[in-house]
């Protein structure tokens, strides 16, 4: 049996010792503390980035309507209806001002920048009626395969080449009844000569002939 003498001593030697567990456990947490805060280290040799990041901050996500599904989807047609007046009205008559302008004007600078407009306008123009006439042809081919499968013959569904085959043709029907058939098969002449000139290897000049 231990005497109660040698009990006594012994407990503060124990306080002691637990309470330098306790300072040794503070220590090492704030020592830690203190190296998260240090700057991380980084060679000399390597050049500081001059857009370096200093405070993070939430990255910016960028939200484009047209592709968000909460939206909707686009009608076209619906679209179209709405806004034709901009295709058949507006954008006519201000071509037509614009020709005015150009004939009116001296200035190079103006001339090239009215130039610029109405060849956008025919470039907007000419997308939109491209679209209308193979809208119209998609539609017809859907309602013939529609018909076919109601009289419980076998669908046929066109094929890209066929639309735009198709298209084509009312394309040169459209510029025959105006007259403008001829000059635009003389454009694409020309195009596709200076296409195969680029594309065509150049002979290597013989001094000794």
């Amino acid at each position: 049996m231990v005497p109660f003498v040698c009990t006594e001593n012994a407990k503060p030697r124990t306080r002691l010792s637990e309470l330098t567990k306790t300072c040794m456990g503070f220590l090492l947490i704030v020592i830690l503390c203190a190296i998260d805060m240090e700057p991380m280290e980084v060679s000399s040799k390597k050049p500081v980035s001059r857009f370096r990041e200093v405070i993070q901050v939430p990255k910016k996500v960028v939200r484009d309507p047209r592709f968000e599904s909460l939206c909707g989807n686009l009608d076209e047609e619906g679209f179209k209806k709405r806004y034709n007046f901009i295709y058949e009205e507006n954008l006519p008559a201000e071509k037509q001002e614009l020709k005015k302008l150009l004939e009116s004007s001296k200035d190079p600078e103006k001339i090239t920048e009215l130039k610029s407009r109405i060849a956008l306008i025919d470039k907007h123009m000419k997308s939109d009626s491209t679209k209308l006439r193979r809208n119209q042809i998609l539609s017809e081919h859907k309602k013939k395969a529609r018909e076919a499968a109601k009289q419980g013959k076998r669908p046929y569904f066109a094929k890209k080449s066929d639309i735009r085959d198709r298209i084509n043709m009312e394309k040169f029907k459209d510029l025959k009844e105006k007259g403008k058939l001829d000059s635009f098969m003389e454009k694409k002449r020309r195009r596709n000569a200076a296409k195969d000139h680029k594309f065509m290897p150049y002979r290597k000049s013989n001094n000794n002939e």
